[in-house]
């Protein structure tokens, strides 16, 4: 080959190599002494992307040349990982990729022989008929790719995640062995089956290889943990009602995670009711010290939960401080001054220095603790629940009073525009009771939307506020109900007594519903006074309540809750779980 070409195509200079080809139209023909490889050849190992282009361009018939080991250029950009270049080669012409070399190795052959995952998964995705002529030779690139090492994504792996079921079980057929075999995260091709939700492939695996149900991958994940995690509860029922793998329901990953705690993290309604009638664990603990029900309750925001949660406790589920401080069942274990937790085994001493027992009375304090601080998210919860429900009470009102404002009672004159009943005292009661209705409920949207409390005081105050405005607004909006009615009505004797029926049954209504509500804040503010009467009697009595008030004011101040009020609210009603405002 000529130097000044020889040097053009190792450095990828494609102008030289143009100039070359212009005095010289021959020249391209070339080959290199000994080795027999073309300029496509060269290009193709070397990566030089756009100088195979022109080649191929000039010369099409390259891309097939063989050199002295009767491989082609594709060999060569499949050796090397060229993905660019082999799927330019294969434009050109995909007839070239059955070749073999003198030693019967195809391009997949070659590229699973190094390890080149970006080739390989080019080949089988566009161009999985490859595998086809593999099938009856003794040595196939999955004996490459596994002699190697390269277990990054084999081909089985990728038919059984595209679901191709003639080629999985021809492949099977071939090896059965090949079950077994792990890409670099430890997934094997029924791991890929479950994650795709195959039936159809994960049954054909099974049917080669029942252990391989039982292989995890690097992160501990078995292959129910796999198909929950993907959501895929067709895969996760065929799992479970085939095979006797209930050993495989309560096993946790690597995090501690059995497949229930990943199906309620996930909200996955149906896959959980459907384990929970298989009987799994629903108080198994993860590395965190989380029970499924706490899982599920770190976000109960999404619509999935209202149906998880009952479920759960349906079936006897717990939060982690309901249970049994020691279980020989829990597979980890919480270091009492730092609360980190530690893997442990009946049979280990815990990895931290001993000391004594806890007493009953710090247990129960601590217990208490726990409890109060649920109580006081609950309430919190319960807070931001309401401001919201205000908030959409508020705008509802809105919509109404301006609808009926816009479309009074009795119409307008089409000539003058002017109000019908404009004229008669019930109209003008109606429109000042909407007109107040209206615009004390924007103010409730207007605050609302525009203060956003963070202390439980703080927002109480705002919500006491808004609902007393919310009650005016909504008495407002039936008294101009009451005056719309009054003013279509026909005129005479029987009108009074309908209005007086009218307001009766209205008025009679809401008076129950006030009279309730009523009885019901009195009996909150009674409960609320004999709490702070009993707290009050407990420091007196005390010989050390003025130390103690004072440790307990300086540890609320650190807190930064001086919400007394607040704190009264939740003790107080602990048994009745609700209070008014």
């Amino acid at each position: 080959m000529d130097r000044r070409l020889f040097e053009a195509v190792l450095k990828g200079d494609v102008s030289s190599f143009l100039s070359l080809a212009q005095e010289e139209e021959d020249i391209i023909k070339q080959v290199v002494p000994g080795s027999l490889n073309t300029v496509l050849h060269l290009a193709a190992r070397f990566g030089h992307l756009e100088l195979a282009s022109e080649i191929v361009n000039l010369r099409p018939e390259l891309s097939s040349a063989e050199n002295e080991k009767l491989e082609t250029p594709l060999h060569e950009a499949c050796r090397e990982g060229r993905v660019e270049i082999v799927a330019l080669l294969m434009k050109v012409d995909q007839w070239i990729a059955p070749k073999v070399n003198r030693n019967d190795e195809s391009v997949l052959f070659v590229g699973c022989e190094r390890g080149k995952l970006d080739v390989v998964k080019h080949l089988l995705v566009n161009h999985s008929w490859l595998l086809m002529l593999e099938l009856d030779a003794p040595t196939t690139s999955l004996h490459a790719a596994a002699s190697g090492g390269h277990t990054g994504c084999t081909p089985l792996h990728l038919a059984c995640s595209k679901g191709h079921l003639e080629i999985t079980r021809e492949l099977l057929r071939l090896d059965p062995d090949l079950t077994s075999l792990q890409d670099n995260d430890g997934r094997t091709p029924l791991h890929w089956a479950a994650m795709k939700g195959r039936v159809n492939i994960i049954d054909e695996i099974l049917s080669v290889s029942l252990q391989s149900a039982e292989m995890r991958t690097e992160h501990g994940e078995t292959v129910l943990h796999l198909a929950v995690k993907n959501n895929q509860y067709e895969a996760v029922k065929y799992l479970t009602e085939t095979l006797n793998i209930s050993q495989l329901l309560n096993t946790p990953d690597s995090d501690g995670n059995t497949i229930l705690h990943l199906a309620t993290a996930g909200k996955l309604t149906t896959t959980v009711l459907y384990l929970l009638k298989l009987g799994v664990n629903v108080n198994a603990l993860n590395r965190k010290g989380y029970t499924p029900l706490d899982v599920v309750e770190t976000d109960a925001s999404n619509s999935g939960s209202l149906v998880v949660v009952p479920a759960l406790l349906e079936a006897g589920a717990k939060r982690c401080d309901q249970l049994p401080p020691v279980s020989q069942e829990i597979q980890t274990i919480t270091e009492p001054s730092s609360g980190r937790l530690y893997p442990t085994s009946p049979n280990l001493p815990p990895p931290w220095p001993k000391r004594p027992p806890e007493s009953p009375a710090k247990h129960h304090r601590r217990k208490h603790q726990r409890r109060r601080e649920k109580q006081l998210e609950q309430q919190t919860e319960g807070l931001r629940n309401a401001r919201n429900t205000i908030t959409v009470v508020a705008v509802l009102i809105a919509t109404v009073t301006f609808s009926a404002g816009v479309n009074p009672p009795g119409g307008f004159n089409q000539s003058s525009g002017k109000a019908i009943m404009g004229k008669k005292t019930p109209f003008k009661v109606f429109m000042v009771c909407n007109i107040l209705a209206l615009f004390l409920s924007l103010g409730i949207v207007i605050v609302l939307v525009s203060i956003i409390p963070f202390r439980r005081k703080s927002m109480m105050k705002l919500l006491i506020s808004t609902h007393k405005v919310m009650w005016m607004s909504v008495t407002f909006m039936a008294a101009a109900y009451i005056a719309a009615t009054w003013t279509i009505l026909p005129g005479g004797p029987s009108t009074k007594w309908v209005l007086v029926t009218l307001v009766s049954i209205g008025g009679g209504c809401t008076m129950t519903i006030c009279v309730g509500l009523g009885v019901l804040l009195i009996q909150h503010w009674l409960r609320k006074w004999e709490w702070k009467k009993t707290k009050r009697k407990n420091k007196d009595g005390s010989p050390h309540s003025s130390m103690n008030s004072r440790v307990g004011e300086m540890q609320t101040i650190k807190r930064g809750d001086h919400d007394s009020t607040s704190n009264s609210d939740v003790d107080s009603s602990e048994k009745g779980g609700y209070h008014l405002y």
